[in-house]
C-alpha cells in the first residue's frame, strides 16, 4: 500500500493557482482536528483528479484511471479509478480524522448506507471551476457535483431522517480540490478562453466560480 499521497507534476508557470484547495472542517471542530479523535462525522469531497477515487469509471469519458499501472500500490494491486498509484490525499485525510481508510466514489451503486453515511467523494477527473474545463473531458461539473450531493442528503433523510442526517453533515469535513485543469487543460490546452483573458484576468474569473461554489 502506498504510504504517501499521489501528486501531479504540473508547470511552473502555473504552480500559482493550479490547484486550489479548500478545507472546509465545520466550526465547532476545527480547533480540536486530532487523529481519531470522533468528532469528524463524515468526510464529504468535490473536484477533480486530485481527489476523484472513481467516480469517472460510471461515466461515459476517457478520462478514466480503472486500469494498470494505476493502483499498483493500492489493496490487491487494484486499479480503482484513482489518479494514484495508491490512496490519495483524501483517504489520508479520512484515515485520519479516524472516519474511514477509503473514501469511495458517491455513483458506485454497491454502496451501502453505513457507507454512504461516512462520506464520499464527488469528484470527477477532469473537472474544474470554469464550466467550460468539464465540457472538454465530458466529466461531473462542480455545480453537477453539488445537485449530486443534494441527492445524496436525500437518501440518507430517508434512511435516518431529517434531523439525523442535518446532525451528521453540521459535524462533517468539505474537502475542495480543483483548479488545475482549468488552466493546464482549458486555458494552456484550448485557444477559447485565452482569446479573452490573460492569465490573471483568467485566475480573477475562476476566483469568481470558486466563491459561488464555496457560498
Amino acid at each position: 500500500m502506498s504510504t504517501s499521497p499521489c501528486t501531479h507534476a504540473l508547470p511552473l508557470s502555473t504552480l500559482f493557482f493550479v490547484l486550489i484547495a479548500v478545507i472546509l472542517i465545520s466550526r465547532s471542530q476545527a480547533r480540536t482536528l486530532r487523529p481519531f479523535n470522533n468528532s469528524i462525522s463524515a468526510v464529504f469531497i468535490f473536484g477533480d483528479s486530485t481527489v476523484d477515487p472513481g467516480n469517472n469509471n460510471y461515466i461515459g469519458t476517457p478520462f478514466k484511471s480503472n486500469f494498470p499501472p494505476y493502483g499498483r500500490d493500492f489493496v490487491n494491486h487494484t486499479p480503482t479509478g484513482r489518479f494514484c498509484n495508491g490512496r490519495l490525499v483524501t483517504d489520508f485525510i479520512a484515515s485520519y480524522v479516524g472516519v474511514k481508510d477509503y473514501v469511495p466514489p458517491y455513483l458506485d451503486p454497491t454502496l451501502s448506507i453505513e457507507e454512504l453515511m461516512t462520506g464520499v467523494s464527488f469528484a470527477s477527473a477532469g473537472s474544474g471551476f470554469d464550466p467550460l474545463t468539464p465540457m472538454i473531458g465530458g466529466v461531473i461539473p462542480m455545480s453537477e457535483q453539488l445537485e449530486y450531493f443534494r441527492e445524496y442528503k436525500s437518501k440518507l433523510e430517508l434512511a435516518i431522517g431529517k434531523r439525523g442526517t442535518k446532525n451528521l453533515i453540521n459535524k462533517a469535513g468539505f474537502i475542495v480540490s480543483a483548479g488545475t485543469n482549468d488552466f493546464v487543460v482549458n486555458y494552456f490546452g484550448t485557444p477559447i478562453r485565452r482569446q479573452s483573458y490573460t492569465v490573471s484576468g483568467y485566475q480573477q474569473f475562476l476566483m469568481q466560480h470558486v466563491q459561488q461554489f464555496i457560498q
